[in-house]
Parts: structure tokens; C-alpha cells; sequence
């Protein structure tokens, strides 16, 4: 409750603050709080808003998940082969460095200008920081978790799955919200690029017709839609791993 009280008080700061800079600014290049709410409620009266975002949010999803499936497999791996880490570990740590909007020259290459270009930028963009954060959380767990495991019986898939990747869930969570925030950054940068019909596409609109009223809306849009979703995506999961853990009285 007090920390629902605290960021509704921090918004209406911000806000005020918000409103008094572009009152005294008097420009239409930097529109007030009013300017912008009446430019989204225009948006959504004409539906353009809530297609982009279903559009988006969609194409958001699949790319995390393929990022997911390719992450979490290729993390546990690198932690439980250390040849394969030595080969790849340094790779995979350069390219974690590149920003998402450097994939795009080679996604319309190999693409063209199409849904397949967005998800590449999507999947890229997120998959590395999964599968590091994977490698490191697997690879920092105590050697006696797996020395108990194996005095019980624990072999193979049983090892790996029910002990090895549920011990290290913690940090794989941690890795997954990287992984999220990378992923809509990517999604962004992806959806830029042509006539996508997202959120991205928005922006653009705006830019086009000079309107920074629309472009702020589709930043402030973008900023409630990324917490709300991190909110109903990982608050649950990381209250059950609290709890599971012994962090948080049950």
C-alpha cells in the first residue's frame, strides 16, 4: 500500500513538474500532459491505439519466447560444458555488447522488409542476456547442492531440470526480465523500420505530421505497458521464488 502511495505521489510530481516546464516553454514542440492525453484519446478513438498495441504486445511475446527457448537450453549448457564455454563464452559476451538496432542492416538483408526481420532484431536482442544470465546463475550455485543430489539418486534430466535449474531460478529470473526489457527495446527499434502497424509505427506517424504530442503518448503508452506487463508477467513468479527460497516470510 505505501509503496502504491509512493509512486502515485512520485507520477503527480512528475507530472506537475511535466506541466509547468512545457507552460512555460509555450511551444509546440514540447506539449503539456492536456496536450498529450487529448492526442491518445484521439488515437484510441479511432482504434489506431489499441491496434498497435495488440499488434505489438503480440509480436513482443513471440519473439520472447522463441528468445526464451533459445536462452535458458544454451545457458545451461555453456554452465555444465566448459569447453563449450571456453569456445563460446567470449563470443557470446561481445555480442551481448552490440545494440539490438546494429541486427537491422542484416535482418533486411536476409529478410527484406518483413515480420521476420522484426522477430530476428526481437529474438536476438533478448536471447544473449537470457542465456548469460542462465550460465551465470547455474555455474554460481554450490558444488554440494549437486554432490547431494547425486548421493540421492539424481542423474541426467532429473539432475539438470528438478535440482541443477530450479536451485539457479533466482538468477534466471533475473535474466529473464533483461531479457524482457531487451526484447521491447529491440521490438521498437525493429518496428521503425516500416509500415508495421505496432506502436513503432505510431511514433513514426508522429514524426511525420510534426506532432510530439502523439510521440510523447506513444512513449508515456510504452512506459505504463512495459511495467504493467512486467507487473502481471514476473510479480507472480517472483513472489512464489521468494517465497520458495526463504527470502520472504510465507
Amino acid at each position: 500500500m505505501r509503496g502504491a502511495i509512493r509512486t502515485g505521489l512520485t507520477a503527480a510530481i512528475l507530472v506537475g513538474i511535466w506541466a509547468a516546464a512545457s507552460e512555460a516553454a509555450r511551444s509546440a514542440l514540447f506539449p503539456g500532459p492536456l496536450e498529450v492525453a487529448r492526442s491518445l484519446a484521439s488515437a484510441a478513438a479511432e482504434g489506431t491505439l489499441g491496434r498497435a498495441v495488440l499488434v505489438s504486445g503480440l509480436r513482443l511475446f513471440a519473439g520472447y519466447a522463441i528468445a526464451l527457448a533459445i536462452g535458458v537450453p544454451l545457458g545451461l549448457v555453456l554452465a555444465r560444458a566448459p569447453a563449450i564455454k571456453r569456445a563460446l563464452g567470449p563470443l557470446l559476451l561481445g555480442l551481448s555488447s552490440v545494440p539490438s538496432i546494429c541486427w537491422l542492416p542484416l535482418a533486411i538483408v536476409w529478410f527484406g522488409l518483413s515480420e521476420a526481420a522484426i522477430q530476428l532484431v526481437i529474438v536476438l536482442g533478448a536471447a544473449l542476456p537470457v542465456t548469460l544470465a542462465t550460465e551465470s546463475a547455474v555455474r554460481q550455485l554450490p558444488p554440494t547442492i549437486e554432490r547431494a543430489a547425486r548421493t540421492m539418486g539424481a542423474r541426467g534430466p532429473t539432475l539438470l531440470f528438478r535440482v541443477l535449474l530450479a536451485a539457479a531460478l533466482p538468477g534466471i529470473l533475473t535474466g529473464a526480465k533483461m531479457g524482457w526489457t531487451f526484447a521491447l527495446r529491440s521490438l521498437m527499434a525493429g518496428e521503425l523500420l516500416f509500415v508495421s502497424g505496432g506502436l513503432g509505427q505510431l511514433l513514426e506517424t508522429g514524426r511525420d505530421l510534426a506532432d510530439t504530442a502523439l510521440v510523447l503518448g506513444v512513449v508515456v503508452v510504452i512506459v505504463l505497458a512495459s511495467r504493467a506487463s512486467e507487473r502481471v508477467l514476473f510479480g507472480p513468479l517472483e513472489r512464489v521464488v521468494a517465497r520458495r527460497w526463504g527470502t520472504v516470510a510465507s
